[in-house]
């Protein structure tokens, strides 16, 4: 048995088993993410073999993503109950389920009850909030680093997805497609139930960079923290911040970015390797967004990530519109690596400000409310282009509009207040 006040901050005799339990949610995110990538590469075979408007298939994705920022406080919830595995496996079995039968989908209820309802529930539990509740479960120490890793995970899973299901669909169709993402996410269920585990305490372990000195409890939620999270303007601000996030990212590129190379005259395959390209530096500025939340204060991180989007998004439509019928799209491929620098680097630092204002023990529960800010501000942003593209022809105003609220999002950013550190630990 371990002895808990010997314990080093950064154990070398064996590795530390943390790292395994890191290994298996980072596959499991990289499935959500295929999953949830998946909408984005399908809308136009869908469009194309169905027949329905932009607008009606952006819909029925963005019914998903409010359902995915729904489930994620409840997902909070159940992991404090059951424990990740158990919720991990539930959510895998839900992806596995809802990709194999969309495969049968032939009218548009079918499609917001599956991809919609019954996906958005099974990404929502495998998803953000798992992340960060383990990450804090785990580590006392590098935390920011994980949280980091797992965002590069899930930028892993749009790397190697979207290329990979385009070029499905392109060879087999979209439905084909469908039941081997299904089928991945269930095969991973094997791992989860063979090498996951809930807490350190089950292997009788403190969290990694804990000794008994620095009095680390085990995480348990606060059933009064979302009370007094609600009347603080900090909630709001970073509920607000992250809103315009999945607005700007999930909802509007994560959507319409193929949709949009399309209208630039660039196939899909392509225009899904650019994407994918995106996703590739989103993993190396997630992980870089991790190192540097442990350094730096978020606040500022998170000003200079939004203002950044903001920036590009502006540039899109400019950078691109001389790269129609291009067979190499430089304005889009330039966009797609400085996109994807902080395509979800705000992860890292929103949840080292949700745990420094909230407590670590209180993470999984306000991190879910939050989070769920950003699905319902991507479902939005995932209607709206489609209404916008449909009813004027182009993305250019949407693209425009989430710029400007990405630049509001960085100043907003700066007026969180932060708690002192052993303020926050001893919450």
């Amino acid at each position: 048995m371990v002895n808990p006040s010997s314990q080093s901050p950064h154990p070398s005799a064996r590795l530390f088993y943390g790292w395994i339990v890191v290994g298996v949610v980072a596959l499991a995110l990289i499935a959500a993410a295929g999953v949830r990538s998946a909408p984005g590469v399908f809308l136009k075979p869908v469009h194309d073999d169905l027949g329905w408007s932009r607008a009606d298939i952006s819909f029925a994705v963005s019914v998903g993503l409010v359902i995915f920022g729904l489930t994620a406080p409840v997902s909070g919830r159940l992991i404090d109950s059951f424990g990740p595995r158990t919720v991990m496996v539930a959510g895998l079995l839900l992806v596995g389920i809802s990709m194999v039968i969309s495969a049968f989908i032939v009218q548009l209820w079918q499609l917001g009850a599956i991809w919609g309802v019954l996906s958005g529930v099974g990404t929502g539990i495998v998803g953000s909030v798992l992340g960060a509740t383990v990450a804090n479960r785990w580590f006392a120490a590098r935390r920011g680093l994980i949280t980091g890793i797992f965002g590069a995970a899930t930028s892993a899973g749009q790397l190697i997805f979207v290329p990979a299901l385009a070029n499905l669909a392109a060879s087999f169709g979209w439905r084909s497609a469908s039941v081997v993402l299904g089928v991945i996410a269930a095969v991973l269920i094997v791992p989860t139930l063979i090498l996951m585990r809930n807490d350190p305490a089950d292997m009788k372990l403190l969290p990694f960079g804990a000794t008994a000195a620095t009095q680390v409890v085990k995480s348990v939620a606060d059933p009064d923290v979302m009370k007094r999270a609600l009347g603080t303007p900090e909630f709001w601000l970073l509920a607000g911040t992250f809103f315009v996030c999945g607005a700007t990212s999930n909802g509007l590129i994560g959507t319409h970015f193929i949709s949009y190379a399309a209208d630039c005259g660039i196939v899909a395959v392509a225009a899904a390797g650019t994407l994918s390209l995106m996703g590739l530096f989103n993993f190396a500025g997630t992980i870089a967004s991790g190192w540097l939340t442990d350094r730096f204060d978020p606040r500022k991180l998170l000003a200079i990530y939004y203002s950044f989007r903001g920036v590009s998004l502006l540039l899109l439509p400019f950078v691109t519109s001389a790269s129609a019928q291009a067979a190499f799209p430089l304005g889009l491929t330039v966009f797609a690596m400085l996109f994807g620098l902080d395509y979800i680097a705000t992860v890292p630092p929103t949840t080292a400000l949700v745990a420094d204002r909230f407590g670590r023990k209180n993470v999984g529960t306000v991190y879910g409310w939050v989070f769920c800010a950003h699905q319902i501000g991507a479902a939005l942003a995932s209607w709206l282009g489609g209404l916008t593209r449909d009813g004027l022809g182009a993305y250019t105003l949407a693209f425009i509009a989430a710029g400007v609220i990405a630049i509001a999002a960085g100043a907003c950013a700066l007026l969180i207040r932060r708690a002192p550190r052993l303020q926050a630990i001893a919450a």
